[in-house]
């Protein structure tokens, strides 16, 4: 079956920088619907027509992956608002965010705590890939036709490296 919209395709991965550093390595199938909200629109329309097995190399400029790095979405907010065991690299919800951080920050966001001072910690809004030119080497494991209800909430239950809050320690990206 050739991969056409409102169908579910099963991906493996490898995601490099430029400079050829591997980022993330997927290497068990997750499933994805095309033409849902799962993809970057670059990748679902790089995978059209193309079959179980293929292989589909991309090149992704950070426009068409997580976007430019803001910095506008880097805040310094006092360390003594957050809990005491908080470390670099743990993320917040910015709906969950402590009570008395800047009322500027946008709650739709996930911040990741980028830097700890003595009094002051910095959190940072951006995705970690965000400003970053993307090399993605993405195999096809599997392809099927959609379900209703997967069309309908538009979306195989897997969205394309969402990045959701982390325990510290924990790098993955999907």
């Amino acid at each position: 079956m050739e991969i056409t919209p409102q169908c579910v395709v099963g991906l493996t991965w490898t995601l490099k920088d430029t400079l050829g550093d591997t980022l993330d390595v997927l290497d068990e199938p997750v499933e994805f619907l095309i033409g849902g909200d799962d993809l970057f629109d670059t990748v679902e329309a790089a995978l059209q027509g193309h079959e179980v097995g293929d292989v589909v190399s991309l090149h992704l400029e950070p426009e068409q992956a997580f976007g430019d790095f803001d910095d506008q979405l880097l805040f310094l907010e006092p360390r003594s608002l957050f809990p005491a065991e908080v470390e670099e690299g743990m993320t917040f919800d910015g709906a969950a965010l402590p009570q008395g951080v800047s009322d500027s920050i946008p709650k739709t966001a996930l911040y990741t705590v980028a830097e700890i001072y003595p009094e002051h910690l910095v959190l940072d809004g951006n995705h970690p890939l965000a400003g970053i030119a993307l090399r993605l080497s993405v195999t096809v494991r599997s392809v099927r036709e959609a379900t209703e209800e997967e069309i309908g909430k538009g979306t195989a239950g897997t969205g394309f490296f969402r990045f959701e809050p982390m325990a510290p320690g924990n790098d993955r990206l999907h």
